[in-house]
């Protein structure tokens, strides 16, 4: 190895430690992550309660449907 490709490999080894450092002493937008975190468990907790409850209300509007039909079925509608 060279001598200038040594120091090529040294300058961009010290330039990535230092990029690495900005990087983790940076907390600007760190209150952006909290939202999107904020809100992806908001909307995950929509959709349990959703799929929770999306059978309830298609059971009740089947049984209403065949009490219907079993009430004109029998000639009194």
């Amino acid at each position: 190895m060279s001598r200038q490709t040594s120091f090529i490999i040294r300058e961009s080894e010290t330039g990535m430690r230092r990029l690495i450092a900005t990087f983790l002493a940076d907390d600007e937008g760190a209150v952006t992550v909290d939202f999107v975190v904020l809100t992806a468990a908001i909307c995950l907790l929509g959709a349990i309660v959703v799929g929770t409850f999306a059978e309830e209300p298609v059971r009740i509007s089947n049984n209403i449907s065949t009490f219907m039909q079993d009430q004109c079925s029998n000639g009194s509608c």
